[in-house]
């Protein structure tokens, strides 16, 4: 595999994503990228939401409930002494996947996966389909 820039890591605080989060810094270590960014993506609260509730308060829900899906993710990044930079994005997670790696440079992105097949495969890994069908760069499913 070729030295890249940066590796990006799409995380949602399960032990499917620190897996994810655990190989890539393995590449890292490895020195086979220079840069590890960690990104949640949370579900944009719009809509009847945003009618009621101040945009403050949506960003603060935001933030939040992203550096608590990071937080796991940032102590295995620390533990390992590999220098790690965060991300929380809005949104539909592929869309915004593929924006962070085309903004980052990313040269790989690395998702958890469940490893479900067959009809649970098709229903839970939809975010999975999502984010292979708008990234440009490769991806590594990590089981």
């Amino acid at each position: 595999m070729a030295k890249m820039k940066a590796i990006l890591v799409a995380v949602d605080g399960s032990a499917c994503s620190d897996r994810a989060v655990q190989h890539a810094l393995g590449l890292v270590e490895a020195g086979l990228g220079t840069e590890l960014h960690l990104l949640n993506v949370q579900p944009n609260l719009g809509g009847a939401i945003a009618a009621f509730v101040a945009k403050e308060q949506i960003d603060a829900h935001h933030r939040e409930e992203g550096n608590k899906a990071l937080a796991s993710a940032v102590a295995l990044a620390a533990k390992a002494a590999v220098p790690a930079k965060v991300h929380i994005g809005v949104g539909r997670q592929g869309e915004i996947v593929s924006d962070f790696a085309g903004k980052l440079g990313a040269g790989l992105v690395v998702l958890g996966t469940r490893g479900h097949t067959g009809l649970a495969g098709v229903l839970l890994g939809s975010v999975t389909q999502d984010v292979i069908a708008h990234v440009k760069v490769p991806v590594t499913l990590v089981k």
